[in-house]
């Protein structure tokens, strides 16, 4: 088989009229021709670091999409539904990425739970991380989001970078905001990569240390502005990477859309495109075809690498995808999950005043970073209630695995003016987290989620709406386009009811991840990420 454009040549940094041979899955030969041809080809488009769970679908349903984006693998990071089911959860991904022809590379989770101030579904030890890291199809260890682990040699940290390294994989890093000689030791640890930088200051110490940079634009998380000049800077220690995409947004773009957008900015075609192809090919040594003779035939054909439209993707020698229609099929899943609690009444979600002063969440637009502030409430109420004129809002995570009672905090930045809004996405560990301008409305919402074993809700006086997430309470097998509209629809109307933020369900989900700092709830509840430890509601 053969097939004609102009080859965009990342090795021989060229772009010439070719004819590229395929056989048996690979590329035979390329020659240049002298023939004038339309289209030009390319290596398929590998994001470096991707939790499939955040675009709330199955790694089947994800691939449907991914390819009309030019995308033919992902290097992917399951510690989302692992905090749920642990080893069975990653598994599950291994085999519902069989039923498809995207590459999916996998990592073992790390740190599962992320902390020991949190309730999590399962965990995994260093046991486990080696009975997956024995696994070939497992690529690498992933994120080491216990960076506090690393630096104060925790021992079962210890283990589990011993044995990434027993077995030749790759690990990755999580370190935002980490600098001298705590870095130093993390780095000497032998941990290879971050994706959580957001100042060149920061990208640069890390790569003078000998770390790669990962470049995330993601649906919350956007660091290619602060970062992009990295590219002409350090292109061959940058890889571009989305970390946590939403199912809207996967509908827009992947890779493609950054890629002609940093070209149109300027910035070196082949440098751009090394850092999703070249880069984590070779860091994470994938089986992934770069155009060259003997390589897997994986690329595709775009009618202008300055707009980026794909025309056709091919995967090992065959085509997925052609103009607008996907070429595979992709059966759909059975449905994994645990979920085990019961529904709550606004008595457990009421709060006593007992002093003056209360610690309040921070959340900042786009960003996965808080801060922490101080507010005193009214002084003549006996109850502490959400205050929606200071933008003070509730926020209530409530254990998911055990009917456990749940833990309340408050916090700004979003918003509300009505209602309230929940989720079972809620990194790492997916408790059900809810924030509110009042408690009726958070009973409402937080219970729709029980009674739904995960999903997303919405909840008002007059309107209630909600999207059913039935594997793992995370991801469903819907198509990414159905799961897309649902997703659309309830962020539409939380912004009816007020809110500011532009990703509210995506910020939200962030709110109970502690090991980003500065201040954030847990189901045990509030957690200083500076100090790394709990603290009270109360500052006196």
């Amino acid at each position: 088989m053969n097939i004609s454009g102009n080859l965009i040549d990342i090795h021989r940094k060229e772009i010439y009229p070719a004819l590229v041979t395929i056989e048996r899955g690979k590329i035979k030969k390329i020659r240049k021709t002298r023939r004038s041809v339309k289209g030009f080809i390319m290596p398929g488009l590998i994001d470096s670091h991707i939790h499939i769970e955040s675009s709330m679908t199955t790694p089947g349903s994800f691939a449907m999409t991914a390819v009309s984006r030019g995308t033919t693998g992902v290097v992917s990071d399951p510690h989302e539904i692992a905090n749920v089911l642990g080893i069975e959860g990653v598994k599950f991904m291994l085999e519902d990425s069989k039923k498809v022809p995207l590459k999916f590379w996998f990592g073992a989770p790390s740190c599962v739970p992320a902390t020991t101030f949190e309730s999590a579904g399962n965990a995994i030890n260093s046991d486990g991380i080696k009975e997956l890291l024995i696994n070939p199809e497992i690529k690498y260890m992933a994120e080491m989001m216990n960076f506090q682990g690393v630096i104060d040699d925790d021992p079962e940290v210890q283990k589990k970078i011993k044995i990434a390294k027993e077995y030749n994989k790759p690990i990755d890093g999580h370190a935002p905001g980490l600098t001298g000689k705590n870095l130093k030791k993390y780095v000497s640890a032998g941990i290879t990569t971050d994706h959580e930088c957001s100042t060149m200051e920061e990208a640069k110490e890390k790569i003078s240390l000998g770390m790669e940079i990962l470049i995330r634009e993601g649906s919350a998380a956007k660091n290619l502005n602060a970062l992009k000049n990295l590219i002409r800077t350090d292109p061959e220690k940058v890889m571009l990477c989305s970390d946590d995409l939403h199912p809207e947004m996967l509908i827009k773009r992947h890779l493609d859309k950054i890629i002609s957008n940093l070209i149109n900015e300027g910035f070196n075609v082949y440098d751009v495109i090394r850092s999703c192809t070249i880069n984590p090919t070779e860091h994470y040594n994938l089986n992934a075809g770069l155009l060259r003779p003997g390589d897997a035939a994986d690329f595709i054909i775009v009618n202008d690498y300055k707009t980026m439209e794909v025309l056709e993707t091919w995967i090992n020698g065959e085509m997925v995808y052609n103009r607008g229609k996907v070429l595979f099929n992709y059966p759909g899943s059975e449905s994994i999950n645990k979920f085990h609690c019961y529904e709550l009444n606004v008595n457990n979600i009421t709060i006593k005043k007992q002093g003056k002063k209360i610690r309040v969440i921070e959340a900042l637009d786009g960003e996965l970073f808080t801060r922490e502030t101080i507010w005193e409430p009214a002084s003549d109420n006996r109850f502490v209630d959400a205050d929606t004129g200071s933008d003070i809002l509730k926020i209530v995570v409530k254990d998911r695995y055990n009917d456990s009672p749940p833990a309340i905090g408050f916090i700004k930045g979003f918003g509300l003016k009505q209602g309230a809004f929940a989720s079972s996405v809620a990194h790492d560990s997916h408790n059900i987290i809810c924030i509110g301008t009042n408690d009726d409305d958070i009973a409402a919402a937080i219970n729709e989620i029980v009674r739904m074993k995960g999903g997303l809700s919405v909840v008002s006086r007059e309107k209630r709406n909600s999207l059913q997430l039935p594997i793992a309470g995370i991801i469903s097998d819907k198509p990414v386009k159905d799961v897309a509209i649902k997703y659309e629809t309830l962020s539409e109307l939380v912004k009816s009811f007020g809110c500011t933020m532009s990703a509210p369900f995506m910020t939200l989900s962030f709110m109970a991840l502690l090991v980003i700092p500065d201040l954030k709830i847990s189901d045990k509840g509030l957690f200083d990420g500076q100090s790394f430890k709990p603290v009270p509601l109360y500052v006196d």
